[in-house]
């Protein structure tokens, strides 16, 4: 079975509440790891949100979505994250942590990703503490995309080793930061689901 096949497979399978998790780490990953196009945009925009702070963190970033061209969006993403030499915020966990890039969390993230199986895909130039790689691998796990598929336990220690510490404070920092106009919403919707997910470990340890 192909590893497309395996998480279609997996994903059909999932609990309603773990598919939606999964999605949201997906959504973070996209918006994250490179600007939406017109098709992300006009997806984006059909979003629909309750009243709870996550669900007016959608609800917000789908009025931004229907009146963002993708190179507005694309000259938002370079102005927060890339620049002229470093963009506004620098969103990979080693910095928040220890405020330099490349130290000893990305190097413990390494081992915990060769433990699990993981291994970098060649095409990405960004170290693996992105932000946007970590989604991606939270949504991964969850699903059993990447072949494994980890229980509640496994993920949390996931989670708590290399995202709880210092995400919600990234999405804090995304949400108010100058250059954010389609990107304060998702900074709201990452801080209020990375919120949720610790509480929701520490109710499943507890």
């Amino acid at each position: 079975m192909s590893q497309e096949a395996h998480a279609s497979e997996m994903t059909g399978s999932l609990p309603e509440e773990e598919r939606l998790r999964a999605d949201l780490y997906s959504l973070l990953a996209r918006l994250l790891s490179g600007p939406p196009e017109q098709s992300d945009l006009d997806a984006l925009a059909g979003l629909r949100g309750d009243d709870g702070d996550l669900g007016r963190g959608i609800t917000a970033l789908a009025k931004v979505a229907r009146i963002t061209t993708p190179e507005a969006a694309a000259r938002e993403y370079n102005a927060l994250f890339i620049g002229l030499g470093r963009g506004e915020l620098l969103p990979y966990g080693s910095y928040y942590l220890t405020g330099f890039l490349n130290e000893k969390p990305l190097a413990r993230l390494r081992a915990h990703m060769a433990k699990l199986g993981l291994a970098r895909d060649p095409d990405v130039t960004e170290p693996e503490d992105h932000i946007a790689s970590l989604c991606e691998m939270m949504a991964g796990l969850i699903t059993g995309a990447f072949g494994v598929q980890l229980r509640l336990a496994d993920q949390e220690a996931f989670f708590n080793s290399h995202i709880a510490q210092w995400a919600g404070h990234f999405f804090t920092d995304l949400e108010g930061a100058e250059g954010s106009l389609l990107y304060a919403p998702v900074g709201k919707i990452g801080r209020a689901f990375m919120e949720i997910e610790i509480e929701a470990f520490r109710m499943e340890g507890g």
